[in-house]
């Protein structure tokens, strides 16, 4: 697995970063939001410290990854610049690195995980802010919740003071045409309001189709391809 072949300059860093934030601010102000109410995640797995480092001096400021290892390499390079965001599925075993690594968790899918996570970050005196993966499409590939276990799941999650949930995150079905994506953004902002209208995140939205999700409610958009570029993997 690898990224990019050459890393960014600082100058196609400030570019790409000023593109991707115009189309946060005409999506938003479509929706007739604040702009400054969306919170662009870089996805930075599989590409290298010297790209972050550009968008970092850029101004871009919070950063997702989604392999243990690799975050270990990375963000002690840049501790206290960064604001990093664990982004995949976390196994219940990689626990104990994401809490020392990570202050945000996108992907919450088990009362498990959120154990674990418990029993590792308190004798840290340390808590992680967590989106609840839930499944909004169905599709059996998908990791989350069924919508229906939502509330009940919440209600059990209480029990690990130090996993705070902060909002829920969702994947739709890969679709070239953004619009394909919408009523799954719009499934899960009205589930959102229903089982748990005192969470305020919605993870949401990927370079193909964060302008919708804006649109539909995203609080925070996960963005790689259109920041990076396309990731090679070998």
């Amino acid at each position: 697995m690898k990224g990019a072949e050459t890393s960014l300059s600082s100058e196609e860093a400030s570019s790409r970063l000023a593109a991707v934030q115009k189309e946060i601010t005409l999506a938003a102000v479509k929706a007739g939001r604040a702009p400054e109410d969306i919170t662009l995640l870089a996805v930075s797995k599989t590409f290298p410290m010297e790209s972050v480092e550009a968008f970092i001096s850029a101004g871009q400021r919070d950063f997702g990854e989604s392999y243990i290892q690799e975050a270990r390499e990375k963000i002690p390079n840049v501790k206290g610049k960064a604001h990093w965001h664990f982004i995949g599925h976390l196994q219940t075993n990689k626990a104990k690195y994401a809490v020392k690594l990570f202050s945000v968790l996108h992907a919450l899918d088990s009362l498990e995980l959120a154990l674990e996570l418990n029993k590792r970050l308190v004798p840290l005196d340390a808590k992680i802010e967590a989106y609840v993966q839930v499944n909004v499409s169905g599709e059996g590939t998908k990791s989350g919740l069924e919508p229906e276990e939502l509330s009940s799941f919440l209600d059990s999650l209480a029990s690990y003071p130090a996993v705070v949930p902060v909002g829920l995150m969702t994947m739709p079905p890969y679709d070239p045409d953004p619009e394909v994506s919408r009523p799954f953004f719009r499934k899960l902002y009205e589930l959102k309001e229903k089982c748990a209208p005192s969470l305020k995140g919605l993870s949401m939205g990927m370079s193909g189709d964060f302008p919708v999700a804006i649109e539909e409610g995203a609080t925070i958009v996960r963005v790689g391809t259109s920041l990076f570029g396309a990731r090679n993997y070998a």
